[in-house]
């Protein structure tokens, strides 16, 4: 079995594309005719976006993130944390963490989207 794809639900699937093409120079796979399904190409696995119109038409009730409390994130690896936490900003990122060096050796920051939902910039793991 293989980890195909993480899909977020948001409410405009063609600006969260946009957003994290522009935020973290992420390429875009395709955004479906309809606007309510795209992807991103992230290496083996995909990151997709689906719109909640769209979850809510097959009949299901998707939460909102928030920002104060998330219940998972998604995480981009780096050798330049502090330039990805800089090109984030700059196109509309919140920010949640500055660069920080962890225990483990580490680098890592945080922001979130313009849906709300938490997304880690970090080097990568020492000795991982």
């Amino acid at each position: 079995m293989q980890f195909r794809y993480t899909i977020l639900f948001v409410e405009d699937v063609a600006a969260s594309l946009a957003f994290y093409e522009r935020a973290f120079g992420l390429t875009r796979r395709f955004l479906h005719e309809g606007g309510d399904y795209g992807e991103l190409a992230t290496g083996e696995t995909r990151l997709a976006f689906s719109s909640v119109r769209l979850m809510r038409d097959l009949g299901k009730t998707p939460g909102r993130p928030r920002r104060e409390a998330p219940v998972f994130e998604i995480a981009f690896e780096t050798d330049d944390v502090a330039a990805a936490l800089d090109r984030a900003l700059a196109a509309g990122a919140a920010a949640v963490q500055p660069v920080r060096q962890e225990d483990w050796g580490q680098t890592t920051a945080y922001v979130s989207d313009p849906d709300g939902y938490l997304v880690e910039l970090c080097s990568p793991v020492p000795g991982a």
